[in-house]
């Protein structure tokens, strides 16, 4: 039947930043699908660990940043170690700053563009070999934005970032899918997440981003439930290099 194709029982994914908003509403959504999950944080994903383990599913806890690459060889090793093989991946972390663009620091430029995209790439590269190691393919799951497809204002580097991380999955889509690996993005519409948290408390903002979304709300972390358990899933199989926004409409208007 079809929906076995969603079942990700014995499979484990590695989610980064996955301790609030979109990242955890993914991680538990794997984990309602069958999978175990690694989480890659800053900060204690303690409620994450907490809803995950009470769907029966183990969760291994691991510390980093990620806009350091250095730490990516031993954070792969050690997810490896906790369940003996790893079948997908969720790039989420992420930040952004803001600023005009003829004001915008470089430090900034760098920060965002380190975790947004190089760490992407690098983590990605990291589990495409490891993937290639076990010989049985796996999913990789890039979360990018409305600003891959708009230029947006006073995000120079996210938009930059984002842009970016679209460009890169069909890169990796292109060169690994003859391994079975799939390498796909969700690109989230407006969402109420801590990164939104100033647009949606800014009362004529929030009310023009409202008008132009067909849905007329706001994206939840659970809108990005299906679409990732399909992508993790053997369902996907044939999807490959391609972008799905979730964006209540956004993108048709």
């Amino acid at each position: 039947m079809v929906l076995e194709h969603f079942n990700l029982a014995g499979r484990t994914a590695l989610v980064t930043g996955c301790n609030t908003g979109l990242g955890q509403g993914m991680a538990v959504a794997l984990a309602q699908a069958g999978a175990d999950v690694v989480g890659v944080n800053v900060s204690d994903p303690a409620e994450t660990r907490e809803r995950v383990e009470a769907l029966g599913r183990r969760f291994l806890d691991l510390r980093a940043n990620l806009g350091d690459t250095g730490c990516i060889a031993d954070l792969v090793a050690r997810a490896k170690a906790f369940t003996g093989a790893l079948h997908i991946l969720v790039n989420n972390a992420g930040i952004i700053r803001r600023e005009d663009a003829i004001k915008f620091s470089e430090a900034d430029w760098d920060e965002v563009m380190d975790l947004n995209l190089k760490a992407v790439f690098f983590l990605s590269q990291a589990l495409a070999r490891q993937f290639i190691a076990q010989g049985s393919g796996g999913k990789i799951i890039n979360i990018a934005s409305m600003l891959s497809y708009q230029g947006g204002i006073r995000v120079p580097s996210y938009t930059a970032s984002k842009s970016g991380v679209v460009g890169i999955t069909r890169l990796m889509a292109n060169e690994w899918a003859q391994h079975g690996i799939n390498v796909n993005a969700i690109a989230p519409g407006y969402m109420a997440t801590n990164n939104t948290a100033a647009l949606r408390a800014d009362e004529s903002r929030n009310a023009s981003i409202l008008e132009r979304i067909p849905a007329g709300r706001w994206g939840r972390p659970e809108d990005l439930a299906g679409p990732v358990v399909f992508l993790a899933s053997p369902a996907s199989d044939y999807v490959n290099g391609y972008t799905v926004a979730v964006d209540g409409g956004w993108l048709a208007r």
